[in-house]
């Protein structure tokens, strides 16, 4: 009987050791993602929306976000309690989110108020950045 207890013990050890990284994972500090990001353009999606839209990351936490409708704002990001916050032209509310690099790229997750959209990162995909309501 004492075998099957120290058995089952030594199970549930190893199995909360291998699934204990993959269920609770940390936050990219933004150290992390000014490394992940800076100098690319990256494409996201919603579970709803294969298209939500395209931002470059510039130098110097400069940003520009483009709509798949092709609308384009200029900004910056900035870490705030932990979370990557970004601050828009023309919009006074900063966008927070919980940034979690994954094995498919990155996880966002809206945190500034509900609705608590999730953005995905598509791997090997930069759509350009299309601005119809920006001038040359």
């Amino acid at each position: 009987m004492r075998s099957v207890n120290i058995i089952g013990a030594a199970c549930v050890i190893a199995f909360s050791l291998l699934g204990g990284p993959a269920l609770a994972q940390d936050k990219m500090t933004a150290e992390e993602f000014d490394a992940y990001v800076t100098g690319r353009t990256v494409t996201y999606r919603t579970a709803q929306n294969p298209s939500f839209g395209v931002e470059r990351y510039l130098q110097g936490r400069r940003v520009m976000w483009s709509t798949a409708e092709g609308i384009c704002q200029y900004g910056v990001w900035f870490e705030s309690k932990g979370d990557i916050c970004f601050r828009y032209e023309n919009d006074p509310e900063h966008k927070c989110w919980s940034i979690f690099n994954e094995p498919d790229g990155i996880r966002a997750v809206y945190t500034t108020r509900p609705p608590f959209t999730v953005i995905y990162e598509i791997l090997d995909r930069e759509d350009p950045l299309i601005c119809h309501d920006l001038s040359s």
